[in-house]
């Protein structure tokens, strides 16, 4: 569940954001609610909100300035959302042994009742539409015996995880944290260590505009004023088969304003990769979940495309699933060795387990989320995969322009590993930008042995190697 905290501020023109959803599945307004009651089956993925946070809450003292905040939880990676089913009821995966001709594959699938089906290239997988009143379970049994099928399994679920002189940089401690009370919902106090070193970063790198990072999520608002020239075309909507990428839920815009946002600009806000631009490519559809199937094509059309000398050299993906899937495997796999640097949040259920794609340890990085005060969140989920931790409490970021109230500015609050991830992603870019012939795992690596000590010390389940540190990663010494 989402939730949003208003207060409004006579002295600063802040107005942010203004949830105001209405889904098909009955979303009320100024909310974003995933039902874990309504059930479906395909392997998924959803984004992940901090779902134990239920009610709005007003802004205490200090933030009787009134400035209009307003709050969403975003979630990553989550077990509920959407209709919740971990697989489609009408979708499975195929891959046919090496040999087989296209011709015989045809047959085969029109002989277990497909009513349509295509082809993923570059890894060989059938994704397979199956006839109404015919069995997930028992098409499946069918095929993994057949000699001519190399493995076959259900379309498992996703769901929704230099200082600039921007207007709303002061709100952004995840950047910079100034300590003291911190301008964000509830006026904490902020401990000034905990962010990760954004200013001193930039200080070395600001991004390289042919360096694109792909946001594979519920796509992007590209018509904000802080994204206008940032994505770099309108990127592929694979829940619609189009070439419009248009965010029409939140979570999407939110994550892309904070890797890329249009920095130095003298308004909103500052993201992390100032010169990178953005790819928008739409995985999850206005119900909050998406299938395994769209995100392994994004991710091969993400890693193959390219506009000019411009090219994808890091995917964020601030969504996932509960299941293992040896087809995402394999396309992480793919754009792993095509040199891309891969970013996806480990999940917001505050429990051991981190979701998938992020567990693939081998081709991912699995980022957790922390507070203002540099205390692991206690909705991030943990387990022996996670790499590093990232600010994902109270962060602002860009919110779509169409769903934002009049009077409001087109920006919000969100918690989740969601926000985390993309501050990484975003780290990834501006390394990718200073020393593009670094291997992927080169770039893990810096990302994972740069970080501060924020949990136990050295590695640990909840933090990984610590709370992220961008001034060190880019630090000359460490990329000599």
């Amino acid at each position: 569940m989402s939730k949003l905290q208003k207060n409004k501020n006579k002295n600063w023109l802040v107005a942010v954001l203004a949830l105001l959803i209405f889904l098909a599945l009955g979303f009320g307004p100024a909310r974003v609610e995933l039902s874990a009651q309504k059930k479906k089956t395909d392997k998924r993925i959803s984004a992940l909100y901090n779902k134990n946070q239920k009610k709005a809450t007003p802004l205490s003292s200090q933030a009787e300035r009134k400035e209009a905040i307003r709050r969403i939880k975003a979630m990553s990676l989550s077990q509920t959302g959407g209709t919740g089913d971990k697989y489609s009821r009408e979708k499975v995966l195929v891959k046919f042994k090496p040999g087989l001709t296209t011709q015989s594959a045809d047959s085969l699938l029109k002989a277990y009742q497909a009513e349509s089906y295509h082809l993923i290239p570059k890894i060989n997988v059938y994704v397979v539409r199956i006839e109404d009143g015919v069995s997930v379970e028992d098409t499946l049994s069918a095929l993994k015996v057949n000699p001519d099928v190399l493995y076959a399994g259900p379309d498992y679920k996703l769901r929704l995880c230099a200082t600039p002189n921007d207007q709303l940089f002061s709100y952004q401690y995840a950047l910079s944290n100034p300590g003291g009370v911190l301008l964000i919902p509830g006026s904490p106090t902020g401990n000034p260590q905990a962010d990760f070193k954004a200013t001193g970063a930039w200080d070395y790198a600001k991004g390289d505009p042919n360096v694109l990072i792909a946001v594979l999520d519920t796509g992007i608002d590209y018509t904000h004023p802080e994204l206008v020239n940032q994505v770099i075309d309108h990127g592929k909507d694979f829940v619609n088969d189009d070439n419009e990428a248009y965010d029409d839920v939140w979570h999407g815009t939110h994550v892309a304003g904070i890797i890329a946002a249009q920095t130095n600009n003298s308004a909103g806000i500052a993201g992390v990769a100032w010169n990178c631009r953005l790819l928008a490519g739409k995985i999850i559809g206005a119900e909050g979940e998406g299938d395994y199937s769209d995100l392994i094509e994004a991710l091969i059309w993400a890693a193959d495309y390219t506009n000019g000398a411009a090219k994808v050299g890091v995917i964020n993906m601030s969504i996932g699933g509960t299941e293992p899937d040896e087809f995402l495997e394999e396309a992480l796999q793919y754009a792993y060795n095509k040199g891309i640097v891969l970013v996806a949040a480990a999940g917001n259920d505050g429990s051991q387990g981190v979701y998938y794609p992020a567990a693939y340890d081998n081709y991912c990085l699995a980022v957790g989320a922390t507070d203002y005060n540099d205390q692991i969140a206690d909705f991030s989920n943990y387990g022996p995969e996670k790499d590093v931790a990232a600010p994902g409490v109270g962060i602002i970021s860009t919110y779509p322009v169409a769903l934002t109230d009049p009077g409001y500015l087109p920006y919000a609050f969100a918690d989740g590993t969601s926000m985390a991830a993309p501050h990484v992603a975003g780290l990834a870019a501006l390394i990718k930008s200073v020393k593009p012939w670094l291997y992927p795992g080169d770039i893990m690596k810096i990302i994972k042995y740069s970080p501060d000590d924020v949990d136990s010390t050295g590695w640990d389940d909840y933090s990984g190697y610590g709370r992220l540190n961008a001034k060190r990663a880019l630090a000359p010494y460490v990329l000599k």
